[in-house]
């Protein structure tokens, strides 16, 4: 690695200029009991990544003022003054030590079960009440739950926005409310939310222009997106060029500025035949900034089983693939997941060319938050 090394150059869009091209990917830790307020623990977790060289942090999932927003013990909410105010401190944290950062805003939908506290009575809402396909469970989404749920992350992007942070990603992935619009397995409405692809996407679009009318112009609205879910890694949205297409357009068009493309393992390719990897068709499609993501810099991927939500240990692994396609330009951004958990200063180490200091990431690194 030397001073050509592509993670580390700096990296613009509209306002917002990232020193390097390193993003910290969200993930899930739990370690906000007290009211779903993140506290000093949280504040200091996220402000040694920031001082470790990350370039954009993305937050936790952290759940917008709607209920039925949360399926997990421990998340932190983005709805609240209490818990607006923790989020302040993070962001006045991360920006002092260097970094920026953006607050993913989260929904899980029919993931969530009833008896999930602190709000134990309330059901799991989702576009048809599935949480899997073929299993109505849940709470089947009026009009109005639908409209209730686009306002939430409205609201919610102007708040952050108001409490200083660079961005704002929505979480489209995994098998969450928005993808449970976008999968068809989850999605068997009758109405103009179902059907075609694009037709499944109309509730991420109008959620999409909800978030850019609240925010403005020129504030970067990031956008998680995934073929496989939680509930079955096999699923695919777009099986070839020309439904990603179809998919893709209308979201961009809505208001993304940068896509995030979920994958497990970065280096596969989404399609036969052609070498680039979702964030690559993405870009080539949209024409717009994608940030790749899968098992970067770690040899196993994390977790092994659909459903499952526990991160697999795996040991440091070579940069050489990653950097070769990124200086194809094949994606813009890369983000960086388990390998930042276990080593805070991840990206002042690679920059520093000590990798041989890389920790190996465990399972007892989820215990605490260092």
């Amino acid at each position: 690695m030397n001073s050509e090394n592509p993670l580390f150059r700096p990296f613009k869009l509209g306002d917002m200029t990232l020193k390097n091209r390193i993003v910290m990917a969200p993930m899930t830790r739990n370690f906000s009991p007290n009211n779903n307020v993140p506290g000093d623990n949280v504040v200091e977790y996220y402000r040694r990544r920031a001082e470790g060289g990350v370039g954009l942090i993305v937050t936790e999932g952290t759940c917008v003022g709607h209920i039925g927003a949360s399926g997990y013990p421990g998340v932190p909410y983005f709805h609240g003054k209490e818990r607006l105010a923790g989020w302040t401190k993070v962001v006045n944290a991360v920006h002092a030590a260097g970094g920026k950062i953006a607050p993913q805003l989260w929904h899980v939908g029919a993931v969530r079960k009833t008896g999930t506290m602190p709000e134990g009575d309330v059901p799991g809402y989702g576009p048809s009440g599935m949480n899997v396909p073929g299993k109505v469970n849940r709470e089947v989404m009026s009009q109005k739950d639908i409209d209730d749920v686009i306002g939430a992350f409205a609201q919610a992007a102007a708040d952050a926005k108001e409490t200083g942070f660079d961005a704002v990603e929505l979480h489209g992935a995994h098998g969450y409310l928005i993808d449970q619009f976008f999968w068809e397995g989850t999605n068997q409405r009758n109405d103009h939310y179902a059907g075609s692809i694009e037709s499944r996407g109309r509730f991420a679009v109008e959620l999409i222009e909800a978030v850019r009318q609240a925010v403005g112009p020129d504030f970067p609205i990031i956008f998680r997106w995934s073929q496989w879910k939680l509930q079955d890694y096999s699923a695919r949205l777009a099986k070839n060029p020309q439904e990603l297409e179809r998919f893709l357009l209308p979201l961009s068009n809505a208001g993304v500025d940068i896509f995030h493309c979920s994958q497990r393992r970065f280096w596969e390719s989404e399609f036969e035949g052609v070498e680039l990897n979702l964030a690559g068709w993405t870009q080539k499609i949209t024409g717009k900034p994608a940030i790749t993501v899968g098992s970067v810099g770690l040899d196993a991927v994390f977790t092994p089983k659909p459903g499952e939500m526990t991160f697999r240990e795996a040991d440091p692994a070579s940069l050489d693939t990653l950097l070769d396609r990124m200086n194809e330009k094949e994606f813009d951004l890369v983000a960086v997941g388990r390998a930042l958990i276990s080593n805070p200063a991840w990206v002042n180490l690679v920059q520093e060319k000590r990798m041989d200091e890389l920790k190996p990431f465990r399972k007892e690194n989820l215990g605490e938050l260092v």
